[in-house]
This record gives structure tokens, C-alpha cells and sequence, in this order.
């Protein structure tokens, strides 16, 4: 694959790896680095870290995946790792990024279901109208001195303003707050490990018999808690994370069609073709040159 072709992937957009703590967390202001980089953020996903922003002055757009959303002050986004994204921000914006290690994460989330639901699926906005934005934008501002204070105790008051964020959001999350009351932890876990089964193998084409087995359950058992948790089937979730690669490389990326299809393991590049339409509704050319407006999201060299 050609190094044009890839999509970037940064631990902080347009940064070596090596000038971040990448076990923890990194705090900065949009101002800094949007500025810097004529207020566009373009096209890259982050390699196993999650990102929580805050706006708080100003305007402009965040795009998910395929899915772009308006910002304006109060929006709080979440990022899961490795959801492509892309930001463009009016001149003058500001508020917050936060780059959280998943590791440190994961551990700030202490097994909460609710919490770490911010973190499942491509990433989404919560629009805060009805909030105080300063009071909502606090715990970011104190996120913020603690990263750059190197104090006794820092780490763990870190910790705190982080859940502190996490909470903050969660009460934000109506649909968090409907799913949590109707779907059982046992659900829950076997999907979450399900679709971490999927992530790192999706590209094999892998039978549910095989996934359920590695999960200690039956084919029939995962299916009834993908359909209980996200209201498809299993193999309707692999199928989904397929697509998602193929839209995303489809979007960002200059490779063909059979090249794409290759990478996604499949050797018939016409199966491919097909596979892709019936879910699209298009052929993947098709799919390309109806979403040609993203051009200005297009990946390049920051």
C-alpha cells in the first residue's frame, strides 16, 4: 500500500508519537493547535486513544465517520479510538481536547456500563443548550491546570476531573440512559467482547461459530444478545464494521476498488463489489463519486 493511500493515524494530529505520555492523557485548547493549522483538522483517527472535546466560543463542524454534525459553544464530542474524524473551526474558536490513553481510560470507567457507552459505536455530539456552558466547561478548565501542574497527587486528581467529565456527559446521554435500563449486563458483555473479537479480525471473514466459541457461548446465545443490546444480528455487526473500513478508505484514500476489497480479505473483487452495493445501495465507484464533496476532507500531508 502506497503511503498516500493510508489514512493518518496521530496519538495528536500531526505529532510524533513520542512527544505525548501515551499510557495516559494529554489536555489542550483548540485555539492552539486549530490555529495553527488554518482552524482544519483533516481526515485521521488515533491509534488507541479516545478523544473528549468541549467547545466553548465560537463555531464550525465535526465530521464522524460519514457523519457530520454542527458545533457551537456547549457542544461536547467523543471520539472512540480509531473513528476517523475532521474538524473545521471558525477563526477564533476555542475550548478544549482531551487524548486519553484507552488504558487510562478504562480505568477512570471502573466497569461503569453507562460510562463506557460514550465510548462505543463512531463517536457522537451531545448538545448542551439547556446547560450552563461555563459550569459544564469547569472540570475541563481544572483538567487543564492539572496537566500542566506538576503537583503532588497529580495523576489521580487527573483521574477525578476526568470521570468527573465522563459523568458530566453521561447526564447529557438521554439514549445512554435508555439503553442502560433495558439491557442486561450479561448482554452487555458478551457483546462488548464480541465486537472487540470483530475489531481486530473483521478482515478474516471469521464464522459466528467461530467468534461464539472464543466468547464461551452458542451462535444462537450471541445472537440473541446483539439483537438485545443493538437490535441486529451478529453477523449484521461484522458486516457493518466491513463496511465502515470500506467507506472509510472509499472516502479517504486514493486505492482502488480492488485494492480495497484485497485488504477487506476478499480475493473476488466483483463479491466485493456486490457485498458493498447491497448495503450501500451503490457500487464503491459509485459510492466514491456521490461523496465527492468531501474532497476538502480528503487525507494529505499535514
Amino acid at each position: 500500500m502506497q503511503n498516500q493511500s493510508a489514512i493518518p493515524r496521530f496519538v495528536l494530529y500531526g505529532d510524533p508519537l513520542q512527544d505525548v505520555e501515551l499510557d495516559f492523557i494529554h489536555v489542550e485548547s483548540i485555539h492552539r493547535r486549530s490555529s495553527a493549522n488554518d482552524w482544519t483538522i483533516r481526515p485521521h483517527a488515533h491509534p488507541d486513544q479516545h478523544q473528549i472535546l468541549v467547545l466553548t466560543k465560537g463555531a464550525g463542524t465535526v465530521r464522524l465517520e460519514e457523519r457530520e454534525h454542527t458545533l457551537r459553544p456547549g457542544t461536547i464530542v467523543t471520539v472512540p479510538s480509531p473513528t476517523v474524524h475532521a474538524f473545521r473551526f471558525e477563526p477564533g474558536s476555542d475550548g478544549f481536547v482531551v487524548t486519553v490513553a484507552m488504558s487510562f481510560c478504562d480505568d477512570c470507567l471502573e466497569g461503569n456500563e453507562r460510562l463506557a457507552s460514550l465510548f462505543s459505536g463512531h463517536g457522537r455530539c451531545f448538545d448542551s443548550a439547556d446547560a450552563d456552558h461555563e459550569a459544564l466547561a469547569e472540570p475541563f478548565r481544572q483538567l487543564d491546570r492539572e496537566f500542566v501542574w506538576p503537583a503532588a497527587g497529580r495523576r489521580l486528581a487527573i483521574k477525578a476531573y476526568l470521570q468527573l467529565i465522563l459523568v458530566t456527559v453521561v447526564r447529557l446521554d438521554r439514549q445512554s440512559e435508555e439503553i442502560g435500563e433495558r439491557t442486561r449486563h450479561r448482554d452487555a458483555d458478551i457483546v462488548v467482547r464480541y465486537r472487540e473479537l470483530v475489531e481486530r479480525s473483521f478482515r478474516h471473514h471469521g464464522s459466528l461459530d467461530e467468534f461464539a466459541s472464543n466468547l464461551g457461548v452458542t451462535t444462537s446465545r450471541l445472537n440473541i444478545a446483539c439483537r438485545a443490546c443493538i437490535g441486529k444480528s451478529a453477523m449484521a455487526i461484522m458486516h457493518d464494521r466491513i463496511m465502515i473500513e470500506a467507506k472509510r478508505h472509499l472516502l479517504y484514500t486514493g486505492m482502488t476498488v480492488s485494492e480495497i476489497a484485497l485488504l477487506l480479505g476478499f480475493q473476488d473483487p466483483a463479491y466485493f463489489n456486490r457485498f458493498f452495493s447491497r448495503r450501500a445501495g451503490v457500487p464503491p465507484g459509485g459510492y466514491r463519486i456521490s461523496h465527492a464533496s468531501y474532497q476538502g476532507f480528503r487525507t494529505m500531508t499535514p
